[in-house]
């Protein structure tokens, strides 16, 4: 089959692919069994050609019935590709935006409109919708369409979706739809190369700073204070470099300030990046993608902006600075990357928000039906971010774990270690004498002297830190002052430990004492 993305096939209603045929017949006799003011939910991938398909719907409609369509868009970028694809099936159709002039409304049987103008337009009474038999919602999942449900009390109503979790979770779509149809996964559109194969590669963060907002996701601010630190710009540098260097490149975050600092840091390491967020011009925001679509390593770093109605097949790697609660963006963001082109059968997700360890790998096989019935049992069983960094281990950095070359065991499980203490009657402070024998153990298997030890016990303050907190967590005893002085107290226990000990614990190790100094 050729490898060109969906929307790009099908002209005039013809080669539609097998499942986007499929889609339509289950639709259309879904439409012909159902009472007047039918709401019907209709779910495909990202990447899956639901223009094509509702382009085609509204083809057939219009053939056989003597009725209008009305299709609602919440962007002007998906307004103006709907309008284009129905143009190609030869659908002739009518834009209504804030512009649009409305007294030749009589000359067309399909409109394509903006949520908020229309909303305008239809209070207003300037547009007759008395002959509107079809109404389809792109992104359905948005709330801002229920509002003119009201309008269309006659008209059978299709949503399409890529994820039926509605964007507020406080209005599930259930309320809204009487039925879902789902549509081909992710799994078999990649496997009948539809779409391509994500490469994950996640890198673990520690999000517990982060808060979270009235609309269920994490606010904007705390997302800022943590993306914006050295660390964690140093972090996403050095995963691109790691994992994405020389590919087209996409970086979502959420913030205008994150993205202008991962502006700077890119733009300061040599790479050719752009910052892309809504409060670009449309002429600026055209020849940013222009650049963009013409350079083989560029690198957008945006907001959010390019969620929905972007479409470019040559992406090949896409990196989530930021995390979400919600799993409509966490599809939609890595959606991006998944158009076929010749050549490109794969491509790079770099995870840096832990949204792989919370909502599981993308095209995973989730039961729609099931979220769409009951959103909230599916939301309440996510895990939280303790829950999830409970099970991280750490990493020490490359350039450290080189100067631990002789030790073979670089691990130590506190939570075991503390299970195992407790069991055998001892006290929780000896996890943390055991840890600081481990790490002794460490610096001396790596060392000639105990000098060396002590330069080496300074360079472990990240397993440190990282330890003290997993032990704070077993003791339930977690103060920012309690820490401080756990972390504290355990660096000069363990230089006192090296120096009262190296002696024994080299003798230990290589069976003869520390060769005598000259």
């Amino acid at each position: 089959m050729s490898n060109e993305t969906a929307t790009s096939q099908p002209k005039k209603g013809k080669n539609l692919y097998y499942y986007q045929k499929e889609a339509l017949n289950k639709i259309f006799k879904s439409f012909e069994d159902a009472p007047e003011n039918y709401h019907l939910l209709y779910q495909l991938p990202t990447g899956g050609g639901k223009t094509v398909i509702f382009s085609e719907i509204t083809r057939q409609y219009l053939k056989h019935h003597q009725k209008k369509v009305l299709i609602m868009t919440h962007r002007i970028e998906l307004c103006k590709q709907t309008a284009k694809v129905l143009t190609e099936f030869g659908v002739e159709n009518k834009i209504i935006d804030s512009k649009a002039s409305l007294e030749d409304q009589d000359k067309y049987d399909c409109f394509v409109a903006m949520v908020e103008t229309l909303n305008n337009r239809l209070n207003d009474d300037m547009l007759d919708i008395s002959d509107v038999g079809l109404v389809i919602i792109d992104e359905a999942h948005y709330n801002s369409f229920t509002k003119l449900f009201k309008f269309f009390e006659k008209s059978f109503i299709l949503g399409v979706t890529a994820t039926p979790l509605s964007s507020n979770i406080k209005l599930p779509m259930k309320d809204n739809y009487d039925e879902l149809i789902v549509g081909e996964s992710i799994g078999s559109l990649i496997e009948n190369e539809y779409l391509a194969k994500a490469n994950v590669f996640s890198y673990n963060v520690g999000l517990t700073s982060l808060e979270v907002g009235a609309n269920g996701d994490y606010t904007v601010k705390s997302s800022e204070d943590l993306y914006t630190n050295t660390d964690m710009l140093s972090k996403l540098l050095q995963a691109y470099e790691e994992r994405a260097k020389g590919t087209k490149t996409l970086i979502f975050n959420n913030g205008i300030n994150t993205s202008l600092h991962v502006f700077d840091t890119f733009k300061r390491a040599g790479y050719p990046i752009a910052h892309l967020d809504n409060t670009n011009t449309k002429k600026e925001r055209d020849l940013i993608l222009k650049w963009f679509h013409k350079t083989p390593n560029a690198i957008i770093t945006s907001v959010s902006i390019l969620t929905t109605g972007f479409d470019e097949p040559s992406v090949k790697s896409i990196i989530l600075n930021r995390a979400t609660k919600s799993l409509t963006l966490y599809y939609q963001m890595i959606g991006r990357g998944s158009r076929v082109l010749k050549g490109k059968s794969d491509f790079n997700v770099i995870d840096l928000g832990n949204n792989f360890h919370r909502f599981g790998p993308w095209g995973a096989d989730l039961d729609w039906q099931k979220m769409f019935r009951a959103p909230n049992f599916y939301l309440d069983n996510l895990l939280s971010d303790e829950e999830i960094e409970s099970d991280f281990r750490y990493e020490l950095p490359e350039e450290v774990k080189a100067e631990f070359a002789n030790s073979e065991d670089l691990y130590f499980d506190v939570k075991k270690v503390y299970r195992d203490t407790i069991q055998g009657g001892e006290s929780s402070k000896r996890v943390l004498e055991k840890s600081i024998e481990h790490h002794a153990k460490m610096c001396v298997e790596n060392s000639e002297d105990v000098f060396d030890a002590l330069i080496l016990a300074k360079m472990l303050g990240g397993d440190i830190d990282d330890r003290i907190y997993r032990y704070s967590k077993c003791i339930s005893k977690s103060t920012h002052n309690f820490i401080d002085w756990l972390q504290d107290d355990y660096r000069k226990k363990l230089n006192t430990y090296l120096r009262g000990n190296f002696d024994e614990v080299y003798e230990q190790i290589h069976g003869h004492p520390p060769p005598e100094e000259e």
